[in-house]
């Protein structure tokens, strides 16, 4: 497969994306000549009290919802599908896995067997940096090395991203959190302040009603961060009483710290590389607008932070046409 090194103008072709992840159903279309996204996508319905699903329940929740936002997203297509895109696993590491990704393979496997068109898989990680990508402006960085975060409710990494012949880009683990996700943090201390799953608009909403900012010392272990001490303070916080927004408003700022020293590490290693942030919990506001006062960087709009299934839909076109609009 070509990756040109500048990636120019195609034809309008119209490439279907499908990511069923463990929180959210996600369909998309993307129309390369315009550069175009569509997406049609829907919360997996989470009981009360709960901090998520098991996966049966979450492939039961994808097989009831998929086919009804295919239908609602075909309608707004604006000519046939050439080809299709599919998330089939969590990450490109060996053994990763997740039973709720073979409802989209399946369906999306179907659709093209039907329409003798061609499937490229990915993984759901490749996924959300191709989305934040798109959503940046950020496109042409396809075909040059980068670094990439990924923040979600199961992953908290930071990754070296360079072209791969195969995949498009691969990526390399650079740190992580050697416990608590950040995404796990958030949907925690939401849970103990009564907010449902998952927690982080309700969190971010009531963090921005605190009038503290918190100056945080993050745990490490090299490059790797620690973030369970974050439950057990804000558990204790609760505990002496004190006030729902301070609390909402630590938990975020610890994360914020976390992030900052991974990517300080990171700056020394790579230098002035690219570096774009990706995954539901860098869609939000207090955590980004720090990041980006000291540090810069590329973040996605929330819309393509959260899972979505576009990053699908625009590495299929990178792999089944060779290039896509910058």
């Amino acid at each position: 497969m070509r990756l040109p090194p500048q990636l120019g103008r195609r034809s309008k072709m119209l490439f279907l994306g499908l990511d069923t992840s463990n929180y959210t159903t996600s369909t998309a279309l993307y129309q390369s000549g315009d550069n175009i996204v569509l997406q049609n996508k829907r919360l997996l319905a989470v009981k009360d009290g709960s901090l998520g699903l098991r996966q049966s329940e979450a492939v039961f929740s994808h097989v009831k919802q998929l086919s009804e936002l295919l239908e609602g997203l075909m309608q707004q297509a604006p000519g046939p599908v050439s080809g299709v895109g599919v998330s089939v696993r969590p990450r490109d590491a060996a053994g990763s896995y997740m039973p709720c990704f073979l409802v989209g393979e399946t369906v999306a496997r179907s659709i093209a067997a039907v329409n003798r068109l061609t499937v490229t898989a990915v993984s759901h990680q490749r996924g959300h940096i191709a989305a934040a990508l798109y959503s940046a402006g950020q496109l042409p960085l396809v075909g040059k090395p980068f670094v990439a975060f990924h923040l979600s409710g199961g992953t908290t990494e930071c990754l070296f991203v360079k072209p791969d012949k195969e995949l498009i880009f691969s990526v390399e683990l650079v740190a992580q959190s050697l416990d608590l996700k950040a995404g796990q943090a958030v949907d925690r201390v939401g849970g103990m302040l009564g907010f449902s799953f998952p927690a982080g608009r309700a969190l971010e909403a009531l963090a921005l009603a605190s009038q503290r900012q918190y100056k945080v010392k993050p745990t490490f272990k090299g490059a790797d961060c620690s973030l369970s001490g974050i439950e057990n303070r804000c558990r204790k916080m609760l505990s002496d009483g004190e006030a729902p927004c301070d609390i909402a408003r630590f938990c975020l700022d610890s994360i914020y710290a976390a992030l900052a020293g991974m990517t300080e590490w990171v700056k020394k290693i790579y230098g002035e590389l690219p570096v774009v942030y990706s995954g539901g919990v860098m869609s939000n506001r207090i955590i980004r607008e720090q990041i980006t006062r000291h540090y810069g960087g590329y973040f996605a709009d929330p819309q393509f932070s959260s899972d979505n299934a576009a990053g699908a839909a625009i590495l299929a076109c990178i792999a089944q046409t060779g290039g896509i609009d910058s």
